[in-house]
């Protein structure tokens, strides 16, 4: 996963008034946490992390002071009602070789078997640990030719080298249901049949 450089300015003005002001500047709140060293906060260029964070679990080395520190995004909060705003970010310190805790997203490839068949997404996005320096953004699961009541289990999953999973093994991921929307349709139909 490449590094995104994104050089950021320390804060010493904290509460909504200040956070409000750097957004008028098209700048962006954050905090700086991990390995026990005291939180820092920081201002970051709106534009550039928002471009930063269209990657998942994007690893940052982030300019403070000259400093360069390799961080993760932990927490993202955005604007409930503007897409494309960001309001505040939390980043985790890591160091290369260190294992870190994240979830990634799972991606479908093929079609279900025929039948009207429908895939539920018991879980979007799958708790794994990996190398911070080499977090993977997705893992890709074949869905080709499941029929009903077929599952996908975490360990059926595969994960790139150095990639663990951070989760039981028989946690379900995906599941195949069997379509009843007409079904249940005909029998309505039926029962208002039978009162009339």
């Amino acid at each position: 996963m490449p590094e995104v450089k994104i050089t950021a300015e320390v804060r010493n003005e904290f509460g909504k008034g200040a956070s409000r002001r750097l957004r008028r500047a098209d700048k962006l709140p954050a905090v700086v946490y991990g390995h026990g060293a005291d939180p820092v906060h920081i201002a970051l260029p709106h534009h550039g992390t928002l471009m930063a964070l269209k990657t998942a679990n994007v690893l940052i080395n982030l300019d403070i002071d000259g400093k360069s520190h390799l961080v993760i995004p932990k927490a993202v909060q955005r604007d409930a009602v503007r897409t494309g705003i960001l309001e505040h970010v939390d980043l985790l310190l890591v160091r290369k070789g260190e294992k870190v805790n994240v979830d990634i997203y799972v991606h479908t490839e093929g079609e279900l078997a025929p039948g009207g068949n429908l895939l539920e997404h018991v879980l979007n996005a799958l708790p794994v640990e990996a190398e911070a320096t080499h977090i993977p953004e997705s893992v890709t699961v074949s869905i080709a030719g499941l029929e009903a009541g077929a599952t996908i289990l975490a360990k059926d999953i595969p994960l790139p080298a150095g990639t663990t999973l951070n989760v039981e093994d028989d946690v379900v991921v995906l599941q195949v249901l069997a379509a009843q929307a007409e079904e249940a349709a005909e029998d309505t139909e039926g029962e208002g049949g039978a009162e009339a």
